[in-house]
């Protein structure tokens, strides 16, 4: 598995309504794409849940190298080309990826980031070294991404309310689709 996400960073007046809209029409084409486990087309709004910044940050989760480079290489990724400009892809390697049946119903999601510290030993360091949720949210979905090369981690939440008292501890995003691979 391979997880990449890239964040579009938007100006504070941006009209999220707009991104909203774009998801709304074309995220369906991502359900069923080959190779794809799942995306998450997320996005944050400046001045809601802590966040100072507007993005529009989808999250994909592929079953094979095939599948990320037939969307990247094959044109399907020129649509984020032709809209906001050549992006920078954030890849990782998913440590492990638990998805409820209900899944797809997310409405919300957090990600928490951290720095793997060095160690003698990586045995467990990474789930020793992430914060514990206490929460009164099902969570419908989690993610830990671990980029080796950067020694970094994303811990991610998906669910389908939202949760209380999280935003403080990392970034609250609303989802606006999520696609099921093939």
């Amino acid at each position: 598995m391979i997880g990449m996400q890239y964040k579009v960073m938007l100006p504070s007046d941006y009209d999220m309504n707009i991104i909203r809209k774009r998801v709304k029409e074309n995220g369906a084409k991502t359900d069923r794409f080959q190779g794809l486990h799942f995306k998450a087309y997320l996005i944050t709004e400046n001045g809601n849940d802590n966040n100072i910044y507007n993005s529009y940050s989808p999250l994909y989760i592929w079953n094979s190298h095939s599948g990320m480079n037939t969307f990247l290489f094959e044109g399907y990724y020129d649509n984020i080309l032709k809209s906001f400009g050549w992006q920078r892809i954030n890849i990782g390697i998913p440590l492990y990826c638990k998805l409820n049946k209900n899944f797809p119903d997310s409405l919300y999601a957090i990600e928490i980031t951290g720095s793997i510290q060095e160690t003698t030993s990586l045995a467990a360091s990474l789930m020793e070294n992430q914060p514990s949720l206490e929460l009164k949210n099902e969570i419908v979905g989690e993610t830990c991404i671990y980029n080796p090369d950067k020694w970094c981690y994303s811990h991610i939440c998906f669910f389908r309310e939202k949760p209380e008292n999280l935003q403080n501890i990392g970034t609250m995003y609303e989802v606006l689709h999520v696609s099921i691979g093939e």
